[in-house]
């Protein structure tokens, strides 16, 4: 029997054939390709942290770096990572995430010995405004923390603010308060949550008035 080609049962038949066949290449270019996207997610996260200890990654094999340099351990079953640097000092390094003015952001912070003094961090962002709450990529805004604190006279020290920053504090992104507060808030929740690690000096509490993106109705743009 001679098959009418232009029958709707031909038209659907055939769709479906084709539809059967695109997602089956589909899946098995998507499983063959797996590995490498979770290898590439891995390597990553191996650069970000290595980041917080204010490395120049470019020519370096992250990999290695990261295999040379950092260890991972658990703490009441939170990661952290030490690091042992050339110089033979250890630094202890915390993630953390959080929420900016339009998603999540996160990021590392390195500490000294003292589990106190920030040595370096890096932030990263989903969605955050280029040029505004995006520039917490940036060295130029994260060299900010350098030196600083993490013990202060309330329990806690790390404070951004808008304008000069004085002391402990840290000078906000221009134009970006609410994703400034956003960083600041994750840093301090994530301080809490690791306290019988870093200290008592560390605080339980973060104060009422700090803002984050789930307690900020979304704007046109940034707040200055």
């Amino acid at each position: 029997m001679k098959l009418n080609t232009n029958s709707n049962v031909y038209t659907i038949i055939y769709a479906t054939v084709i539809v059967v066949i695109v997602a089956l290449l589909l899946a098995v270019v998507s499983s063959s390709l797996k590995p490498k996207q979770q290898a590439n997610v891995e390597l990553d996260r191996k650069k970000q942290v290595l980041s917080s200890l204010n490395l120049d990654l470019k020519g370096q094999d992250a990999d290695a770096l990261y295999a040379k340099l950092i260890q991972e351990q658990e703490t009441d079953g939170k990661t952290f990572y030490v690091a042992t640097l050339e110089d033979g000092t250890k630094k202890f390094i915390i993630p953390m995430n959080g929420a900016g003015l339009w998603g999540a952001i996160w990021g590392y912070m390195a500490l000294d010995e003292d589990k106190n003094t920030i040595y370096g961090t890096y932030f990263n962002h989903a969605s955050e405004t280029p040029g505004l709450g995006g520039e917490i990529t940036t060295r130029y805004f994260q060299t900010r923390f350098n030196e600083k604190h993490i013990a202060g006279e309330n329990g806690y020290a790390v404070e951004i603010v808008k304008g000069d920053a004085e002391g402990e504090q840290v000078q906000a992104i221009s134009g970006a308060t609410i994703t400034s507060k956003g960083v600041e808030t994750m840093i301090n929740l994530t301080l809490a949550e690791y306290a019988d690690f870093l200290g008592e000096a560390v605080a339980t509490e973060i104060p009422e008035a700090t803002e984050t993106a789930e307690s900020v109705e979304p704007v046109n743009e940034e707040e200055n």
